[in-house]
């Protein structure tokens, strides 16, 4: 069997460092490691529209500002299938057959749904798209093959619901699809990366993000008004590492060797946090070194960005191909589910095989 990896984003804004440093970061590593047949990435479209009805023109320009972020942080269109879920319609109708394997009180169990739909603030006027995600979510995972998914840890109960789904209809029809597996971020601090405000999520609705396309400037005007210890008032006063999304940052983005790089007085992380908690160190130079590590992380990414973006054409050509490409690997999955539900009636096996015991 081969190893195949699905992954994606909704497209309804450029992407930030929490998307890099979730999924980005690691789909580029997964990519170029030679442990893979097929890498797939899907720009969710028609998932953004669910709860973007009425303003379709944001979700369709998103998908080029997106597709420039992936080719900007290393996606490689040689080793990676890019492709806009919208246009694959093989997607939809997976949807639909496996809505009848999943409950209504099942969907309203998921985490995840219940956690989007209370941000949101959709309460009883939750749309029927939205609230089904869970499912369609599966369709695009298993119209692949996929075997691994790389996903934040918000993302994990879709995840086990697409193998409770697999599982069912496997036990239903035969075997037919393929189970996955998730693939979290080995750095914790990635798993979940919070807001520039210290909200736990970092969130393009709230505007509490850094953009990997944003200007030098405004990168280090985000860095110097996050959130840190409130309680921290004079560098004299000891200072609470947990909590502090400064250092949660560094504990995401700073290496031990981004320290001699920036002439740090401290040897690594973990001193810095131990002068922090003494007392005696103040919130500016935390934050200035946070600012020399994202400034480093982010220059090469919009620069490249910014060379994309001069070739839309390219880009355009790009996800054209892609499309094309997952469309025939979806199509060949929906064949197998249609055999396995006897719904593949004019084939050989399919009307013909009934007229004849009928008529036997």
């Amino acid at each position: 069997m081969k190893n195949i990896i699905l992954t994606g984003d909704r497209p309804t804004g450029k992407l930030h460092i929490g998307h890099y440093v979730g999924s980005l970061r690691q789909r580029v590593l997964l990519q170029n490691s030679g442990a893979y047949d097929e890498t797939y990435i899907m720009l969710a479209d028609a998932q953004a529209l669910t709860d973007n009805a009425d303003n379709p023109h944001k979700v369709r320009d998103n998908i080029l500002e997106v597709a420039l972020d992936y080719l900007a942080c290393g996606i490689d269109p040689q080793k990676s299938i890019i492709f806009i879920q919208s246009q694959l319609p093989q997607l939809y109708e997976l949807s639909f057959h496996y809505m009848n394997l999943v409950t209504v009180a099942r969907v309203q169990r998921n985490p995840t749904v219940k956690a989007e739909i209370a941000q949101k603030n959709f309460e009883q006027s939750v749309p029927v798209g939205f609230f089904t995600y869970p499912i369609s979510q599966a369709a695009d995972i298993t119209a692949f093959d996929a075997t691994t998914v790389p996903v934040g840890e918000d993302q994990k109960p879709m995840l086990e619901q697409t193998v409770e789904i697999v599982r069912k209809f496997n036990s239903v029809y035969g075997p037919t699809l393929v189970e996955p597996q998730i693939l979290l971020a080995s750095n914790a601090a990635c798993l979940r990366l919070p807001g520039t405000d210290g909200k736990a999520k970092m969130s393009k609705s709230i505007g509490n993000c850094i953009y990997l396309c944003d200007s030098e400037k405004v990168v280090r005007n985000k860095v110097f008004n996050m959130y840190t210890d409130p309680g921290h008032l004079r560098a004299s006063d000891p200072g609470k590492v947990e909590g502090n999304a400064v250092f949660t940052y560094l504990d995401a983005f700073a290496t031990t060797e981004d320290f001699a790089t920036f002439h740090s007085p401290y040897a690594n992380l973990d001193e810095m946090k131990a002068h922090y908690r003494k007392g005696g160190l103040g919130d500016v130079p935390v934050k200035e070194f946070l600012n020399s590590v994202m400034q480093q992380l982010l220059a090469p990414i919009r620069e490249r960005r910014q060379e994309y973006a001069k070739d839309l054409p390219y880009v355009i050509d790009v996800l054209k191909k892609g499309t094309e490409q997952a469309r025939d690997k979806a199509a060949a999955t929906l064949h197998r589910v249609r055999k396995a539900m006897c719904l593949d009636h004019f084939s050989e096996n399919g009307l013909n095989s009934a007229a004849a015991r009928i008529g036997g």
